[in-house]
């Protein structure tokens, strides 16, 4: 007779991100691509409606509609497949990824939809503890998740639909930034850099914790004390890299965005990886797009420039605020992490010096 070992669950499922092709906001599709297509849309679409206050015309992170006077919702969506194995850290990324753009906005996350797409084969177990990660940071966050919508794919994916509340003179687009303004950063650089190391089983543990850590982090509180500061042009840093929303941000306030290599954070092994030619295809979109957009500096490094150009999976706000603006005691104050890592000058579009 042969006895079969018995497998724990754990040892019976497949890796999740074995059965994704591009995961996290490495799958997020190229900007330029994305211009092209939603261009005739947003000729169809603009001028509509008068209270459709952010739209297509200047693509931000949310859409605005006023409501009444007093209150104006905030709708957004995002999903992707797989970046983590553990299925209850990937719902919880995908959920914060997904309410960081309402935090984006400048408003508080009310209701969420999940949207989910998972083989038939996939574990009940582990489609269970996924939505859990993800409802549980949405209970985080304030918000309930009210439904959603499931289809069988061979690839997983899951996010959310969220929907927010602002006061219709208090929404916060990336347009204001200024001369002379100082430009902000609330959490590292490196995501992608990491997980794809951690898919190939090069990554050290610590330094995907350390990740998974960042990624499930929510900006709620970070724009919280954004707003309490006054600040006027603020995002957040997901799939086209940092040079990509900070390029965003320069269009739109008709300004140049200046870092400094040095003084931008990045997660532990990021730059590591970097040196070891651990990239995403994200990245290598992100580059093409900005080939000719970014002035970068002959002396900044290869691998900080990888840096430059990795798609961030829920990563942090980007803002500028006037260099002598409460903003920085307020954030000390608070505890959460905050790095200058530049300036806005005069001119247009993304520049990076040593």
């Amino acid at each position: 007779m042969v006895i079969k070992p018995v497998l724990r669950e754990a040892e019976q499922d497949p890796r999740l991100t074995q059965l994704a092709s591009c995961a996290g906001c490495a799958g997020k599709a190229g900007a330029d691509m994305l211009a092209q297509v939603l261009s005739h849309l947003s000729e169809l679409q603009n001028g509509h409606h008068p209270n459709l206050l952010v739209g297509l015309t200047a693509p931000d992170d949310a859409t605005v509609y006023k409501i009444s006077e007093e209150q104006a919702v905030v709708l957004t969506v995002d999903f992707f497949a797989p970046l983590v194995d553990d299925p209850r850290d990937y719902g919880a990324i995908a959920a914060a990824n997904a309410l960081s753009d309402v935090y984006a906005m400048g408003a508080e996350a009310v209701l969420a939809l999940n949207i989910a797409a998972f083989p038939s084969d996939l574990a009940p177990h582990t489609v269970a503890a996924i939505l859990q990660g993800g409802a549980d940071k949405v209970a985080e966050a304030g918000a309930v998740v009210a439904g959603g919508h499931t289809i069988i794919d061979a690839e997983p994916k899951y996010g959310l639909c969220v929907l927010g509340l602002v006061h219709p003179q208090r929404v916060l687009t990336k347009a204001g930034a200024q001369p002379g303004d100082a430009v902000y950063l609330t959490k590292p650089l490196g995501t992608g850099l990491v997980t794809t190391a951690a898919k190939f089983d090069e990554a050290a543990p610590e330094h995907l914790q350390a990740a998974i850590a960042s990624m499930t982090t929510l900006n709620r509180h970070a724009s919280h004390l954004v707003r309490e500061a006054g600040v006027q042009a603020l995002t957040d840093v997901t799939g086209y890299g940092i040079l990509g929303h900070a390029y965003e941000m320069a269009a739109a306030g008709t300004a140049c965005m200046r870092f400094t290599a040095s003084a931008l954070p990045a997660l532990p092994g990021a730059l590591d990886y970097a040196y070891r030619g651990i990239t995403t295809g994200g990245a290598a979109r992100n580059r093409r797009y900005l080939e000719k957009k970014a002035d970068i500096s002959p002396d900044i490094s290869e691998e900080i420039q990888h840096i430059l150009y990795d798609p961030q999976t829920s990563g942090g706000l980007l803002f500028t605020a006037p260099p002598a603006s409460e903003i920085e005691s307020r954030f000390v104050q608070s505890g959460a992490p905050l790095w200058r890592i530049g300036e806005v000058t005069a001119g247009s579009g993304v520049a990076v010096v040593p």
